[in-house]
């Protein structure tokens, strides 16, 4: 089954179950006079509602790219995302309000039987439903679903509260609902604003995770002829979709037609192991003769390293004929003065070369 068939899959089973749940606890609310208990039928609603929007979402992320759009749609499940998160967060501002009513203005709830079984029934499907749709998000790496988990797993909490309210109410009299209520309603803001946050995050574009850029610079080594991936920026036009660019460093013998067969044979395998496409791949060259390069490097290199806030170099080439050291030094996103931190590697090699024309890019640490 593709993962577009599952969500949507996940997400009709989540609108059921929280229908269902919705018109049973709206019913004994009503019955029991019980704010909470029809504060959780609304949370079950917003839950349908998020399952919806999932389903739009995956929908639409999945239409073919056109001439406006050329990498897609696949971004609007970030989208979707995040408007699931300002649901929650609707949801947690809506139930606070009406706590805040009830604790000004109290009303005595009415518990009997069927209503504390429906609040057990609804803690146990919420609990099943919330793992079971976090799970699948996970898997398949949507947000949306596991937004829609989160928020299902925040309710089986009200709920919780709100059994544990029932019985404070029926053993001793003292009504709790309104005060618990109104605590769990700020847990909920918070979790909304938490989710809310991540999907703005993503949207603007967060840094490529670590065993991904992993995997990637491991498959475009393992082709032969390349010793070393550098630079590598991957954006994301969706989950599990990836497209971006990278330096490989090959040796200085190598001729045209030799790299050009090289750099598809890079792409190939880069989209074959890890499914992320390289649309541009630039070249370093590297020194093939052992000698005065090989010791320049390891001399260039020590006198880096005192240099605080680099991280590494690469890209290194020693040419005695045009008398020429150029490298790119990466350096941490802590530093204050990029152009301070460049002048002073320029300084120092520039210091032990002196007869050299030393050429140093600064390149940010934008992948592991």
């Amino acid at each position: 089954m593709t993962r577009d068939k599952i969500i949507i899959r996940t997400s009709i089973i989540g609108i059921l179950a929280n229908v269902f749940l919705a018109g049973f606890k709206a019913f004994v609310g009503v019955l029991s006079s019980s704010i909470a208990v029809i504060m959780d039928a609304v949370n079950n609603l917003s839950d349908a509602l998020s399952s919806i929007i999932t389903i739009i979402g995956t929908k639409l992320a999945n239409k073919p790219a056109d001439a406006k759009h050329p990498l897609g749609y696949g971004r609007i499940e970030f989208i979707s995302a995040a408007v699931i998160s300002l649901i929650v967060l609707y949801a947690g501002v809506t139930s606070l309000i009406e706590s805040i009513k009830k604790i000004i203005s109290p009303v005595k709830p009415d518990y009997g039987a069927a209503a504390i079984v429906i609040i057990i029934m609804g803690i146990i499907v919420k609990v099943v439903l919330g793992t079971y749709v976090k799970g699948v998000g996970v898997k398949v790496n949507s947000d949306s679903l596991v937004n829609s988990g989160t928020d299902a797993l925040l309710d089986s909490v009200i709920s919780t509260s709100t059994l544990v309210a029932a019985i404070v109410y029926i053993l001793f009299g003292l009504s709790l609902e309104a005060w618990l209520g109104a605590i769990i309603s700020l847990v909920i803001i918070k979790s909304g604003t938490d989710m809310i946050m991540d999907s703005v995050s993503q949207i603007l574009g967060e840094r490529v995770p670590m065993e991904v850029s992993k995997s990637v610079k491991g498959s475009i080594c393992s082709v032969d002829g390349v010793r070393g991936a550098y630079d590598l920026i991957l954006h994301s036009y969706g989950p599990d979709k990836l497209e971006g660019s990278v330096h490989i460093e090959i040796p200085d013998t190598m001729m045209a037609d030799e790299i050009d067969t090289l750099m598809r044979k890079v792409q190939e395998r880069v989209f074959t192991d890890t499914g992320v496409i390289l649309t541009g791949i630039s070249i370093y060259a590297f020194n093939t003769k052992e000698g005065e390069a090989t010791d320049a490097y390891r001399n260039v290199l020590n006198l880096v390293k005192s240099v605080e806030h680099v991280k590494q170099i690469h890209g290194f080439y020693f040419s005695r004929e045009t008398m020429e050291i150029r490298f790119d030094a990466v350096i941490t996103f802590d530093a204050d003065d990029l152009k301070a931190q460049r002048d002073e590697v320029e300084r120092l090699v520039k210091e032990a070369y002196p007869d050299f024309d030393v050429y140093v890019t600064l390149d940010n640490d934008v992948s592991d």
